[in-house]
Order: structure tokens, then C-alpha cells, then sequence
């Protein structure tokens, strides 16, 4: 651009104005600062006086420095306005160009308009030249199209011949056709083709039904197998034209397969019935390696490597028979039987070397890492099913052996006898061999549900026990009261000592192995207790038969004769002549009990106040009495079988010696000697005892009395047998008592 242009483009400024914008607010404050600024300046440079001299070099400077940031400001400013007026010149110049080009557009829209019009004068003959095209291509493929009817009828015969591979190819050769046709009739369907979809779906079917009975036409039929994996893994590598979705007939087929494989051994008509599981297991245990065997040897080769035919078999069996399990264990309550054989044959017999475990199907077939058969929720709620119902039957069974027992205790006739001659009867062996047949079976299914058998054979055994006792409670109960007729009470309970020590020694056998037998302590508790309750039952019936004999004891008949002894040891013999046919140790404990019961009830008498001796004589005939009878009791019991160690006689003996003392001063010595061997003396029996004397005058009984308190304690001895505070004396009189003794 020459300089005059430039000129001309610049605008004119007011005379007098230096700039053609009003000044900034900015600016102003802008002045006042720096006007403040240098009054401030000046006014710290000049405060002195002496300064004032070089105000002139201050004003010159100053002045050098203004006409210096004036001339850079104007250089500035007119170097902006040059830049403006060249900006305003390009943008006069750039908007004369946008004017044209808009004419031009202009222009341009009217002439496309006018085209528009005459193309849709055209568009009639564009459709008449489009016809013309269809007719001469349907003209060129009338021929083919006129056998196409014929095509389809003839390819659905092939079809329901079961020609699988010739009918796909008559069905791709009507396909190809169609796809011919379809371009130069511009998409138009014909309706000569429109039967193909149902073909193509029937010829599906065709293969899909094949490969459903894959296991009976590879026996029977193996090239129609083969031949409708062909058409499916031939129909998969073809690709679709004319928008058709992909027929995936691979697939259906592979889902076929393993349909068809579910419903030969799954169906629903299959599932076994009530009782029926263990038979079904079986069935299948055969079954499920036959199929796979086959699957192996003849399905196999009939179809392509990547099928996988024997690990898609072993995989679609595990789950059809997984699923089928989930099915019954949904529906009713499976009793005790179907339970324990469906956890045996899952957990042990389904992956073992019988079935799925075997070498010979290959590792192809191996389900180890599939899902198990039988969640842990399944395991769970059969091995509940499984010990109820097991519960309930033993409790049955249990209840019966024990009825059966008890209908025994009635009989005309003694309890039954072994070649021993011990009582015996078969109810322990049937108990035992009912809990122990149940948790050795368990055994085989896992630890688990053993465990739980065993607790529950515990606790049905410990309800038996308190069953069985509780009828010995009620038999007593009616043979005391005269309600019952039980001729050989005595021997029953016998045979029932027997009972529980057979009970006892075998407990052993429900001990499964590596559990400690700390387990059984309940139920040995609960033995102990029974034994502990029969004896009862015998040594009261003993008591009742004695305490008409000791009724007469002491007297003056007895000082005299042991008529009313030899009636109680006559007694005591007759009910004691079958303890022999109690296994020991309970033959000896029955009879130290026995004996103890004997020795009480003689105790128990002389503690009565019945006699009182009248003079030395007739304390030496009792003292000579004492020691004959316990001389006779200690003969019987000998002869019965009782170990000497275990006697309670040798009391008599000590009592002997009370009432052999001559000098009644005496008696505290011989009192704290019977205190340091029968602890259980109280001053209730040395009362009733120096009554039984006669001649202790009021201060030597005090003493004597004063002695059991006084004297040194008992020394410890192990064994003692409790005697006399198992002896109820008679209440003292109140002369008889000490003050600070418990009458006082």
C-alpha cells in the first residue's frame, strides 16, 4: 500500500485533541498517585535547609526524564494508531468480498432450483427404465424360477428321508438362487421363495433330532450322525448374505446333544420313587460308565475333535444328574434308607474307581473339579434326615426290647440262665448290637454323620436306661403293694444286675475308633446309677422280709437262745441262695450290701430300747451274744461268697466291748475308741447303747458322752463303711443328755 493510500485511510483528528477517546478513569488515579508520590519524594528530600541548594540540579533532571517517558509515550501511541488504521482499512476491504460472494450463492440456489424441478419430470421415466431392468432379469431366470416349487417339495422329501447332506445342498442351491434374484430386483422378495425359511428351520430340527439320539444312532445308524454334524459344521463356515441372521445350527446341535444325553437318563419319568433311590444309584452306576464308554468308542469318531464328545458326555451326565439330585432332595422327605445310600454312593462311590474314578475312561472324563454332586447344604440336610428317622427307628426298637423284658418280669418261671448259670437275657446284646450296627454303618459315609449317630446312639441309649429303670421303679412299686403278680420278684432283679453289667462291659463297642472314652462318661454315669437303684430294690425287699425277725431282738429270749438269729440267718441264706447267678463284681457289692443291710437292722434293734440288762450276769449273756451272732452272720456271709475284707460284723464285736466293760469309769475310754473306728457315732447310739447296760448312773453317762466330744479326732482311714448314721436312734431323755449336746 503507497503512502497516499494509507493516508487516505487514516482519519482526521479534532484540532486541539491529542487523542480521538475520552481519557480513562484509570489514568486520572493513575496521576494523582504519582502526583502524591512525588510531593513525598520532594518533601523528605528538601526537609533540611542545606538540601535547598541543589533544588536547581533537581528540577533540571526531573525535567530531562519528562520529556523522555513523553516522547516513548507519543512513540507508542502513534505506532497503536498506525496498527488501527490498517486493521479498518482490511476490514472495509474484506467486507466488499463477503457482498460479492453472497450475490454469487444467490445465483447459485436459483439454478440448483430450477434443476430440482426438471429431475422430477424425469423420475416416471427413471421408474419405467427400473421395470424394464426387473422384467428382463426375472425374463433370464423364469426358467429356474418355475422349478423352484418343485426344488422345495423335493428337498422336504429329503428331509423326512432323513438325507440330511443332499437335502442342505438342494437347500443352499435354492438359497444361491434367491440371493441371485435378490439384486436385480432391487431387494424385492419373491413369493415363490418365501416357503425356504421354514425348510431351512425343518432341515434344523432334521439335524437337531440326530444329534439328540447320538448314543442310539451310533450303534445303529452312524452315517446319519455323521451326516447331520456335517450339515451343522458346514452351515457355521458359511457366511450370511441379503440381512439373514446366522443360522447356529453347530450350536443347536452340541445342545442337542447333551438334551438328548439328559433325557435318556434324567427325565422326569425317571426319578426313582420313594425307597427306590438305592436301586436307581445302582442303575446308574452301571449306566453312567456303559454311556461314556460309548461315547468314547462310537460317538466320538463321529464327530469333529473340537466337540470334545467325551469330556462334553462326562460333563453334561455330571450336571443332569446334579441337577436331578437338587430335584429330589426339593421334593419329599427322603427316609432313612434312601438318605444314607444317596451320601454313600455320592460321596464315595460316584467319583471312585467304580464309576467316574476309573483309569480306563481317561482323564477327558474326569468331573473331580466340576461342582460336587451334593452341596454342603445337602450333606447337611441329609445327614439330619438320616439321623431323625434313624432316631425314631432305634427308639422303637429300644422301647420294644425293653417291653418285651418287661413283659418277662411276670412269667411263672425263674429268668433264664446261660450255660453258666448266670441270668441271662438277650435285651443287652439287642440294645448293643442295634447301636453299634448303626454307627459302624456310618462309618463308610463320614466322620460327620458317625459322630452324630453316636450321639445319638448315646442319648437314646441313656433315655433306655432311664426307661428301664423306671419300670424296675414300678414293678417294685405294684410287687410292694400286692398289685402285681410277680412270683420270682427277687431273681428279675437279679437278671437285671445282670442286665446292666452286660450293658456295662460291652459299652465299649460303641466307641468308634481315635475317640476318646471320655465320651461314654454319661452313659456309664447313668449304668452305675442303675445298678445302684436295683440293689436298692433287692436290699429293700431284703429289709422288708427282716424286719419281722429283728422285731424280737433284744429280749430276754434273746440272751438266752439264737433261735431269733438262726431264723434271720435262715432268712438271709434262702434270699441270698441265687446272688451266685450275678456276674461279678456285682455279686460281691450286692452282697456286702446285704450285709451291711443285715447288720443295720441288728443295729437298729438294739437301738430301740427293748432291753435294758438288769445285771452284770445279763450284760455278759449279751456280750456272749454279740459275739456269737457276729460269728454266725460272719459264717453265712462267708459262706456266701463275701471276702472277710468287706464285713461290717467286727461292730458287733466293738459293742461287745462296751457292754462287757465292768467298770462303767471306764466307759469314755471305751467310747473315743469306738468313735476312732466308726466316725458316724453320734450321742444319740452311745445313749441307746449304755440304756441297753443299765447301770450307768447319770454322771458316768455324761462322762462317756463327754468323751465322744472330747476325745482325739478319727485318724483317717480308707474304706470305711457308713453304719451308723444310717441307723436311726431312739430320742433321748433329757437326763440323758449333755448341755451343750444336741438335746440341749
Amino acid at each position: 500500500m503507497d503512502s497516499a493510500a494509507k493516508d487516505e485511510m487514516q482519519p482526521t483528528l479534532p484540532p486541539g485533541s491529542s487523542c480521538p477517546w475520552p481519557e480513562w478513569p484509570e489514568q486520572e488515579r493513575a496521576e494523582q498517585l504519582a502526583r502524591g508520590a512525588a510531593l513525598k519524594w520532594a518533601s523528605g528530600i528538601f526537609y533540611r535547609p542545606e538540601q535547598l541548594a541543589r533544588l536547581s540540579q533537581y528540577r533540571s533532571r526531573e525535567m530531562q526524564r519528562t520529556y523522555s517517558l513523553e516522547a516513548r509515550l507519543k512513540s507508542v501511541v502513534q505506532s497503536y494508531l498506525e496498527g488501527v488504521q490498517t486493521g479498518v482499512w482490511q476490514l472495509a476491504r474484506a467486507l466488499e468480498a463477503v457482498q460479492g460472494t453472497r450475490e454469487a450463492l444467490s445465483q447459485a440456489q436459483e439454478l440448483l432450483q430450477n434443476l430440482a424441478q426438471a429431475s422430477k419430470t424425469l423420475q416416471p421415466l427413471r421408474e419405467r427404465v427400473a421395470q424394464h431392468k426387473q422384467l428382463q432379469a426375472l425374463s433370464q431366470l423364469l426358467p429356474r424360477l418355475q422349478a423352484v416349487p418343485a426344488a422345495v417339495a423335493h428337498t422336504q422329501s429329503l428331509i423326512d428321508a432323513q438325507r440330511l447332506l443332499e437335502a442342505y445342498v438342494s437347500l443352499r442351491e435354492l438359497e444361491q438362487l434367491q440371493e441371485e434374484t435378490w439384486g436385480p430386483l432391487g431387494g424385492l422378495e419373491l413369493p415363490v421363495f418365501q416357503g425356504l425359511g421354514l425348510l431351512a428351520e425343518a432341515l434344523g430340527q432334521a439335524v437337531e433330532a440326530a444329534a439328540g439320539a447320538a448314543g442310539q444312532l451310533a450303534r445303529e445308524d452312524p452315517a446319519l450322525l455323521v451326516a447331520a454334524v456335517r450339515v451343522a459344521e458346514v452351515e457355521a463356515r458359511r457366511t450370511t448374505s441379503l440381512g439373514q441372521a446366522p443360522r447356529d445350527w453347530r450350536q443347536r446341535c452340541l445342545q442337542a446333544l447333551q438334551t438328548g444325553l439328559e433325557r435318556v437318563h434324567f427325565g422326569k419319568t425317571v426319578l426313582p420313587e420313594p425307597g427306590c433311590l438305592a436301586g436307581w444309584l445302582e442303575a446308574l452306576q452301571v449306566a453312567l460308565p456303559a454311556e461314556l464308554a460309548i461315547a468314547e468308542a462310537l460317538v466320538a469318531p463321529c464327530c469333529p475333535p473340537h466337540y470334545n464328545i467325551v469330556q462334553l458326555w462326562a460333563h453334561t451326565l455330571h450336571s443332569g444328574l446334579r441337577r436331578s439330585l437338587q430335584q429330589l432332595l426339593t421334593g419329599p422327605e427322603l427316609g432313612a434308607a434312601d438318605a444314607f445310600a444317596l451320601l454313600h454312593w455320592a460321596l464315595h462311590i460316584y467319583l471312585g474307581e467304580e464309576m467316574m474314578g476309573n483309569a480306563e475312561l481317561g482323564p477327558e472324563a474326569d468331573v473331580s473339579q466340576l461342582e460336587p454332586l451334593l452341596t454342603l447344604e445337602n450333606i447337611e440336610q441329609l445327614e439330619t434326615t438320616f439321623v431323625a428317622k434313624v432316631q425314631a427307628s432305634v427308639a422303637q426298637w429300644l422301647q420294644k426290647a425293653l417291653d418285651g423284658e418287661v413283659a418277662e418280669w411276670g412269667r411263672e418261671q425263674e429268668p433264664n440262665t446261660d450255660s453258666s448259670g448266670f441270668y441271662h437275657s438277650p435285651m443287652p446284646a439287642i440294645v448293643l448290637q442295634i447301636l453299634a450296627e448303626n454307627i459302624r454303618v456310618t462309618s463308610v459315609v463320614s466322620e460327620s454323620l458317625q459322630q452324630r449317630v453316636h450321639s445319638m446312639a448315646l442319648s437314646e441309649l441313656g433315655t433306655f436306661l432311664r426307661s428301664f429303670s423306671d419300670a424296675l421303679i414300678h414293678f417294685s412299686r405294684d410287687h410292694l403293694r400286692g398289685e402285681g403278680l410277680a412270683p420270682h420278684y427277687v431273681p428279675y432283679l437279679l437278671a437285671s444286675l445282670n442286665h446292666q453289667s452286660a450293658l456295662s462291659s460291652s459299652l465299649s463297642v460303641l466307641l468308634p475308633d481315635g475317640v476318646a472314652s471320655g465320651i461314654l462318661a454319661p452313659v456309664e454315669a447313668a449304668l452305675d446309677e442303675l445298678q445302684r437303684r436295683i440293689s436298692r430294690l433287692v436290699l429293700e425287699e431284703l429289709q422288708v422280709e427282716l424286719q419281722p425277725l429283728f422285731a424280737g431282738l433284744p429280749s430276754r429270749r434273746w440272751l438266752s437262745s439264737s433261735e431269733l438269729l438262726d431264723r434271720v440267718c435262715e432268712q438271709t441264706s434262702r434270699f441270698c441262695q441265687d446272688f451266685w447267678r450275678v456276674r461279678k463284681p456285682a455279686a460281691q457289692l450286692l452282697l456286702a450290701e446285704a450285709e451291711r443291710t443285715v447288720v443295720l437292722q441288728y443295729l437298729h434293734a438294739l437301738m430301740q430300747g427293748r432291753l435294758v440288762c438288769r445285771g452284770a450276769d445279763e450284760r455278759t449273756q449279751a456280750a456272749q451274744r454279740l459275739l456269737h451272732d457276729a460269728a454266725q452272720l460272719k459264717e453265712l456271709f462267708l459262706g456266701l461268697g463275701l471276702e472277710e475284707s468287706v464285713h461290717c460284723t467286727p461292730v458287733l464285736l466293738a459293742l461287745r466291748e462296751l457292754l462287757n466293760l465292768r467298770d462303767p469309769t471306764l466307759l469314755g475310754l471305751e467310747v473315743a475308741g469306738l468313735r476312732q473306728q466308726f466316725p458316724d457315732v453320734s450321742e444319740d447310739h452311745i445313749s441307746a447303747l449304755l440304756d441297753l447296760r443299765g447301770d450307768v448312773s447319770r454322771e458316768q453317762r455324761q462322762a462317756a458322752l463327754s468323751s465322744l466330744q472330747a476325745g482325739p479326732p478319727p485318724s483317717p482311714s480308707t474304706g470305711r463303711r457308713v453304719l451308723f448314721s444310717l441307723v436311726p436312734a431312739p430320742a433321748p431323755s433329757l437326763s440323758s443328755c449333755l448341755p451343750s449336746g444336741p438335746c440341749s
